[in-house]
């Protein structure tokens, strides 16, 4: 988010921006943790912190929207469906070129980040296509947890049983399993 940016930039706290602004603390807070929609927020409020943070309103408006994050069962079935409709070479030559996966790696969006490197991996493998060695300090990382696909959690939960996850953990593609996301499918999309 462009205040947190332009706070940590300016080596500005919070307290400091509510002292200089003359907007609330708490209000500094809820719209730093996204908690409260930036959108929704007075003009006056976006000008007083435009104006200590030196960007304009629009500026951070214009943030706020491209920060605005889908659910990462969405952001899968998007992915699979780019692949599908551009093809494997177009879709990992798109990725490349944007640089995506380093966008989200660095806007901390881990899942999704290492979600499009497995991607990327797993297209370059079935296709007979060099692994892309810009991200091989990315490619250390995994996941904490586990991300089961919704579908298999839920029919774990419905059968009262973790039969379905080892199922699912069995069928992963390797190159998601090294990120711990359990995936299996990517082209069967509709």
């Amino acid at each position: 988010m462009l205040i947190n940016e332009q706070l940590e930039k300016k080596n500005i706290t919070k307290y400091r921006l509510s002292k200089e602004s003359g907007v609330p603390q708490a209000t500094i807070n809820d719209i730093c943790s996204g908690k409260a929609d930036i959108e929704k927020c007075a003009a006056g409020t976006l000008y007083r912190l435009a104006k200590v943070l030196d960007v304009s309103v629009e500026d951070i408006l214009e943030d706020a929207k491209k920060e605005l994050r889908a659910a990462f069962e969405t952001f899968k079935s998007n992915t699979c469906h780019h692949v599908k409709d551009m093809g494997d070479i177009d879709f990992m030559l798109n990725i490349l070129e944007s640089d995506e996966i380093r966008t989200l790696f660095n806007k901390r969006w881990y899942p999704e980040a290492l979600y499009l490197l497995a991607m990327l991996d797993y297209l370059s493998r079935i296709n007979d296509v060099p692994i892309c060695t810009r991200y091989d300090d990315i490619r250390t990382r995994k996941l904490s947890k586990p991300i089961y696909p919704t579908g298999v959690l839920l029919t774990s939960d419905v059968l009262g049983s973790d039969e379905p996850l080892r199922k699912a953990e069995e069928e992963v593609i390797p190159e998601f399993r090294r990120f711990n996301i359990i995936e299996s499918e990517v082209r069967n999309v509709v």
